[in-house]
């Protein structure tokens, strides 16, 4: 469903242009922002219910492949030993596990740049903490049940800090604000602190 999301976004922007300013996936959802001075709203609504049947159970191409580079545990993941209580396992296990999988970007919301991101292995899905922080480092990789994420600014969150990463999630200077959107595949690779201080090559 979510992939149909994503075609169902991508086909609306293409075909509206400016007359749609912006057509944002969720999980099974797609909201579609409009200018209402230069559009009109019955006009699009049958125009978007047509296209939606039109476009029937559709699949989107693969998102790009996107590496994520990760400081696992001490002051950069202050959580990851309760993750690890939680699985009855190790913090290298928990690392393991997180590293392990593909995830996919299934929407950005919360805050800009904030990539909801499944379906991390249920042996290590520690719940939202009881009591939120109210400041998350950017860059902060955390763990809420079945999803995984990265704070993109120093914000107020409940998830489990198990790393930090040195790519910035979003920068509003760039191209392409957001560093993950919807459909893309992303891989948590365990390095060093050395390796964190290096410059990235992000764009």
């Amino acid at each position: 469903m979510n992939s149909w999301c994503v075609a169902f976004a991508d086909d609306t922007i293409r075909r509206h242009g400016t007359e749609v300013r912006d057509a944002v996936v969720g999980y099974c959802s797609v909201t579609v922002y409009f200018d209402p001075v230069r559009t009109d709203p019955d006009l699009l609504e049958k125009d978007l219910l047509d296209a939606a049947a039109a476009l029937g159970p559709a699949t989107v191409e693969r998102g790009r492949n996107v590496d994520v580079p990760v400081v696992y545990g001490g002051s950069f993941g202050p959580d990851i030993e309760d993750v690890a209580r939680f699985a009855g396992c190790t913090t290298e296990e928990v690392v393991a596990r997180h590293a392990a999988v593909t995830y996919r970007v299934y929407l950005v919301g919360f805050v800009p740049g904030f990539a909801y991101m499944a379906e991390v292995d249920h042996r290590i899905a520690a719940p939202r903490r009881a009591t939120p922080r109210t400041a998350v480092p950017a860059g902060a990789v955390a763990i809420a049940g079945g999803q995984t994420g990265i704070y993109p600014d120093v914000t107020p969150g409940g998830w489990n800090i198990i790393g930090r990463t040195p790519l910035r999630p979003f920068d509003a200077a760039r191209t392409e604000p957001s560093l993950l959107k919807p459909g893309d595949q992303v891989r948590f690779r365990p390095v060093s602190e050395a390796d964190f201080a290096r410059p990235s090559n992000e764009s």
